[in-house]
């Protein structure tokens, strides 16, 4: 419970922190390329905000270090030495990042050509997309583990590279950049299209919306087109996570995808969305495919059957993502009057935190559904776990300091901005021009 919580909140500062670089990448380009004081406003704006949520993403970042030795002693006992190269390697990028972070937010006033000053950005945004290569390493690797021999209980003869790169890492990685790319740009929208609700008709919040929404549509559908490739991996590699996540019970072809439903106790699904041959392409490409169902498997070695509701809150949310991107963008171009309206916007606003829905119901899908393995077919969950009994006195700690974070990030970005409202930076800026 405590490695889930964590996690979970770790999780939104980890997608911020690679996502966010490259909006702000973007924007100042766009601002250099059409020499718009509103996108260099944006890079600016976005920085600054930045900057706060990876203070935060550090703390939540060096607890799940120090839990991995606290709670899972006999994994990384086990482990430890195979994946030290990709931890230590995720610290390396993270400070790549902060350093040429911390030279790009003090010197906007250095450079009277805006272009160098840009260069700065594509350390950051590197380094932070490292940052997630690398820690998305070690959960590949407990997915996929390979690289070493195992004698007598122990890992021996470590390749790095081979551990490095198993089979779970190129979707596991791409998955995981892409959406954190398309949650960024989405929550940014958010942000924007709540300025334009509230009441300010500002160029500036309608230039963001359109940036931010264009870009979480080309990403939102790159997540989709990765995951498709995720459902070939798991087919192939782990086929029992395939098939808990489907509720596919039997081995057959010709498999249809459910969606949503329920479970009655006699395992029989009622009240689902089946669309007919869609697992099977799914899993191999082929509408015929025989796919694995969870009868080749011992109750053992089954995950558990909750994960479909995972699968089913990332997906419709993907979906729905891409569908309110995709309107958005066509109507802009056809002059459409309702996406200008207030429903249409309140859409958008739900987008940003239906996003970090959608990647915790991934993450949830991805660490439940390698039940029972902690690192699979070698080590079970509770083989790794410590067996202290202060677990759960260290999660009401926690808890309470994950809290404070929170609270605090809020508290200190609203003022922040709402100190500093873009009219009064950009009357600042330009001598009162408006929009």
């Amino acid at each position: 419970m405590l490695t889930i919580l964590t996690l979970s909140f770790h999780a939104i500062y980890a997608t911020i922190g690679v996502g966010v670089p490259l909006m702000i990448m973007i924007a100042q380009w766009v601002g250099i390329k059409k020499n718009d004081e509103h996108y260099l406003l944006m890079a600016r704006r976005w920085a600054r905000g930045y900057v706060i949520t990876v203070a935060v993403g550090v703390v939540t970042g060096t607890a799940i270090g120090l839990q991995l030795s606290l709670l899972w002693p006999n994994f990384m006992e086990l482990a430890g030495n195979v994946i030290a190269l990709p931890l230590f390697m995720e610290v390396f990028a993270f400070f790549f990042e902060a350093i040429f972070l911390g030279i790009y937010m003090y010197t906007w006033e250095r450079f009277k050509n805006q272009r160098k000053h840009l260069l700065f950005l594509i350390p950051v945004s590197l380094g932070a997309t490292f940052s997630a290569f690398f820690i998305t390493i070690v959960n590949s690797f407990m997915n996929a583990p390979q690289g070493f021999d195992i004698v007598n209980g122990e890992l021996i003869n470590v390749n790095p590279l081979g551990a490095i790169f198993n089979p779970a890492m190129p979707t596991k990685v791409a998955h995981v950049v892409a959406s954190a790319f398309m949650t960024a740009a989405f929550t940014l929208a958010s942000i924007a299209a709540f300025q334009l609700l509230k009441g300010s008709n500002h160029v500036y919040h309608k230039k963001a919306l359109f940036l931010t929404m264009k870009i979480g549509l080309i990403f939102s559908i790159a997540t989709a087109v990765i995951g498709d490739f995720s459902g070939k991996y798991l087919a192939e590699y782990q086929p029992e996570k395939l098939a808990a996540a489907e509720w596919h019970f039997e081995t057959e072809g010709n498999a249809p995808l459910v969606m949503f439903g329920i479970l009655d106790d006699e395992q029989n699904i009622k009240y689902a969305l089946k669309f007919p041959y869609l697992l099977s392409i799914l899993a191999h490409g082929d509408p015929n495919a025989e796919v694995i169902g969870l009868d080749q498997f011992s109750n053992f070695e089954s995950p558990p059957l909750y994960i479909h509701y995972f699968f089913n809150i990332m997906v419709s949310i993907g979906v729905f993502m891409i569908l309110l991107a995709l309107i958005y963008w066509i109507g802009v171009k056809r002059g459409w009057a309702f996406i200008n309206q207030k429903w249409f916007r309140m859409l958008i606003v739900l987008g940003g935190p239906l996003s970090f829905i959608a990647i915790e119901a991934g993450w949830w899908l991805t660490e439940f559904g390698r039940q029972p393995w902690i690192l699979r077919g070698i080590m079970t969950t509770s083989e790794a776990a410590t067996s202290s009994g202060h677990v759960g006195l260290m999660l009401i700690l926690f808890a309470i300091l994950y809290l404070i974070l929170g609270i605090g990030t809020i508290v200190i970005l609203r003022r922040l901005f709402k100190n500093n409202p873009v009219e009064r930076e950009l009357e600042n800026r330009l001598g009162g021009e408006q929009s």
